[in-house]
């Protein structure tokens, strides 16, 4: 049994959606969570920059001394994983934008996803798609603007389906069938995307998937924590918290403090 907690970084709230799949699945967790919103958005950072950003993450969770830790953000994996694996001796879970799943499952052959500039850019992305969807149509789309709607809480706002729609519309048109969502901050906007796609359309979080990659390392390496004693959760902001303190309620239902680093 290890009751060490897992650390979870993100560039500001959009890692939540990984974290709240993780507190499902294994719900004697302790966890660390970091939302990075002072250098937020991670998407027109360059990978030096980002590797720097996330690396002094790192180092703020390993001092927590954290048994894992789930990077849960595409862009920060496009750029960083390699760099960390390397650097550091405990495990890191990255994102990987879910072709696979979509590639399979599509009937007509054409599949969208939508992700940041930099998820799009990194190796991790261009192998997942070659290996997967070499006999589909895959279309991409530039979340633009995605992130800091999500970071600013304007999810329901009419301003907010109007640009949804906007990016959606040269996707419908090429007859897609699954969208996969390759940034952690766009599964917060699913309702707000049914709204404005055809019903035909399957939207794909990819959370599910990295916390069963994460169970298995967790088993693998004798990591879990079956105690059942009440988990703790930790949150620390680089920036204003309040947003990220609004996440979590709406997440647990329950007022969690964040505190500012």
């Amino acid at each position: 049994m290890d009751k060490r907690p897992i650390g979870v970084l993100d560039s500001g709230v959009g890692g939540l959606s990984v974290w709240r799949e993780l507190v499902k699945t294994l719900p004697y967790e302790n966890t660390v969570y970091f939302a990075d919103t002072e250098n937020c958005p991670y998407g027109p950072k360059s990978q030096q920059e980002i590797i720097k950003i996330v690396d002094k993450v790192v180092k703020f969770l390993i001092s927590y001394d954290v048994k894992l830790i789930i990077v849960a953000c595409n862009t920060a994996t496009a750029a960083a994983i390699d760099y960390l694996r390397l650097h550091y001796d405990i495990p890191f879970i990255g994102m990987e934008p879910a072709v696979k799943p979509a590639a399979l499952n599509t009937k007509t052959k054409s599949i969208a996803v939508l992700a940041t500039e930099g998820t799009f850019n990194g190796k991790l992305y261009l192998e997942t798609s070659k290996k997967y969807a070499s006999d589909v149509d895959l279309h991409i789309k530039v979340g633009d603007k995605l992130v800091e709607i999500v970071e600013n809480d304007k999810i329901n706002y009419p301003e907010t389906e109007a640009h949804l729609k906007e990016l959606m519309i040269p996707l419908v048109q090429k007859n897609i069938d699954h969208l996969v969502l390759g940034c952690t901050h766009y599964p917060f906007l699913t309702d707000a995307l049914k709204k404005v796609l055809p019903s035909n359309i399957t939207i794909i979080d990819p959370a599910p998937a990295v916390i069963k990659q994460t169970t298995n390392v967790l088993i693998e390496k004798d990591l879990m924590n079956n105690s059942m004693d009440n988990p703790e959760y930790k949150f620390y902001s680089s920036g204003n918290p309040e947003i990220l303190e609004s996440f979590v309620y709406n997440i647990t239902g329950f007022h969690y403090k964040a505190t500012t680093i």
